[in-house]
């Protein structure tokens, strides 16, 4: 007499049935007795045989569309399906065109940097502001200064305050090994400049050696 051979660990037990489908069913394709009934304009039908659920369909030229099938027993819905999908794609679009693009630039300092430097870095700090990016401001400690942080945070706050028009401390200086590392944002309320042309960025004075970090944000 014919065995069924011992399952084997991670093969699927046959008597439970494929994968469960994700897919939104419709029509013919929902298979229980009976279903909560949804009207074409929200309203609220009651609890009917699947086989009168499917005839309003019919007659109204509607789609049976079950949209809440952990439910007992599962709601279905009046609905033009392929009208339904369009503007399920359109609504996902639009949401991806309104997120914002972040971009996240890095301006590192030296906590005994002169007054020349200094400007030269706050610069930079500022034309990422009004360019509408954030700017994450990294003290680099090196030997004995380590010792000496009040410097670091000092050199933070003091350009946070030369800065404050343009933006705002998003998150305030905190110690990271060698590093001290402060990021300042944009204010909401400062439009973004244009981005400079190649002409213009020629002329820029050297720029930090910085990282860009790309976010999205809604």
């Amino acid at each position: 007499m014919w065995q069924r051979p011992p399952a084997r660990v991670g093969d699927r037990n046959p008597d439970q049935g494929g994968p469960i489908s994700t897919e939104t069913r419709i029509n013919d394709r929902i298979r229980v007795p009976e279903v909560r009934l949804v009207g074409p304009n929200g309203e609220q039908v009651g609890i009917v045989r699947i086989e009168d659920a499917l005839r309003l369909a019919q007659e109204a030229d509607l789609d049976l569309v079950e949209v809440a099938p952990q439910a007992r027993p599962p709601v279905c819905k009046l609905m033009d399906f392929g009208k339904f999908k369009y503007e399920s794609a359109q609504k996902a679009r639009e949401s991806r065109r309104n997120q914002v693009l972040t971009v996240i630039k890095e301006q590192k300092l030296r906590p005994k940097i002169d007054s020349h430097d200094y400007e030269t870095k706050k610069r930079n700090v500022v034309r990422f502001l009004e360019h509408g990016n954030k700017v994450k401001v990294t003290i680099m400690f090196r030997g004995r200064e380590q010792s000496r942080p009040e410097l670091g945070f000092r050199l933070l706050q003091r350009l946070a305050e030369d800065v404050e028009e343009l933006g705002f401390v998003e998150s305030s200086a905190k110690q990271d090994g060698r590093n001290m590392i402060m990021v300042l944002a944009p204010h909401k309320n400062v439009k973004p400049k244009p981005k400079p042309t190649q002409a213009s960025a020629d002329s820029d004075e050297p720029s930090e050696s910085s990282t860009d970090e790309i976010s999205t944000e809604e």
